[in-house]
């Protein structure tokens, strides 16, 4: 057992180290300790904020009756589940009826080409997350084919850095409340077209979202670049690079723990854009939800609310998570991983 254990690649799952060396018999009581410190304290830490979360919540009372505390949200959270689980259910039976009436239908009459008409029940509480999910990374990763690039080459040159650099200043603290209608406009004027392939709505928050989140990438991305040690620009050109061998072998390499402190930023700040868009535009998505249940003002409304708002927390970090776990692999900054 103890070789089969010592063959385990830790690497990527360094939280499981301690548990392993106990197994393994090494150093029990110092791997307690530090399975207490990375996993008892920030349950403790969970724990007390969910009692003073519960303590102060029933001391509110609002028009809409009192806060909700952990409990009422947990309860909340399985509605929605079922609701969505009822949905689905609905659109399946909706589905299974389409299909027996065109069967039978052909079998009446074999030139008949049947019809699906597609299940028009509202989006359900996942399916507002999972459009929310779709809308944030499309916009993310098209700021970022645009960010890394212009980073890189602003980075290397100080005349363009010197250039840009107010423009960057200028436009990366506007708000999405205020791109939002610029966006709507332009969008309804130039998006035009009887069958669009995407919802105009879709366009409209994934462009607000990459306007809002490419400049911390630009940004660190330049600077990344620009703080390229002498030593490997010399290398370079003692090995007579080109331009593109040059980005390719030495900045990007070089410059990858900035590049991702910059999308991670971009990232967060994506995902932060885009509720208040939805929110303030009524697109579908988790902002939407938040909105149509204030406005629906019912008792069970606030739980909503705060199942959305965790929801919404829980989802940023775990992308944020994966920011880092993508850096783990490409990075040669490992220390940048346990930030």
């Amino acid at each position: 057992m103890n070789i089969a254990l010592s063959n385990l690649n830790l690497s990527k799952v360094a939280w499981l180290e301690p548990i392993v060396n106990i197994a393994k018999g090494e150093d029990v009581s110092g791997n307690i300790q530090t399975i207490i410190k990375a996993v008892g304290i920030p349950l403790a830490g969970i724990v007390v904020f969910l009692m003073v979360w519960h303590a102060a919540a029933s001391n509110i009372n609002t028009s809409l009756g009192q806060f909700p505390g952990p409990g009422e949200v947990y309860k909340q959270s399985k509605g929605l589940i079922a609701e969505h689980i009822t949905e689905r259910n609905k659109a399946d039976a909706f589905y299974e009826r389409q299909e027996v009436r065109n069967k039978a239908r052909v079998e009446q009459d074999p030139t008949y080409v049947p019809k699906i008409r597609a299940y028009t029940g509202k989006p359900t509480y996942i399916d507002q997350i999972g459009t929310s999910l779709v809308t944030v990374l499309t916009g993310f990763v098209l700021a970022s084919l645009l960010a890394i690039p212009l980073g890189i080459v602003i980075g290397l040159s100080a005349n363009l850095y010197s250039a840009f650099n107010p423009i960057i200043q200028i436009f990366k603290p506007v708000s999405p409340l205020a791109w939002l209608p610029i966006v709507t406009m332009v969008v309804s004027a130039l998006y035009v077209s009887d069958d669009p392939m995407v919802p105009k709505s879709f366009v409209t928050s994934m462009i607000t979202v990459m306007l809002c989140c490419l400049w911390p990438t630009v940004i660190n991305t330049a600077v990344g670049v620009a703080s390229i040690p002498k030593d490997l620009v010399n290398v370079s050109q003692v090995l007579s690079l080109n331009y593109l061998e040059h980005v390719r072998k030495i900045v990007i390499p070089a410059s990858i723990p900035m590049v991702f402190t910059g999308l991670r930023l971009s990232l967060s700040i994506a995902w932060m854009v885009l509720i208040a868009a939805e929110m303030l535009a009524q697109n579908p998505g988790l902002g939407k939800f938040v909105w149509d249940e204030f406005q629906n003002g019912s008792s069970d409304s606030l739980g909503r609310i705060m199942v959305a708002v965790v929801t919404i927390g829980l989802i940023g970090f775990l992308l944020d998570r994966l920011m880092l776990t993508i850096q783990r692999y490409v990075s040669w900054d490992k220390a940048a991983t346990l930030r």
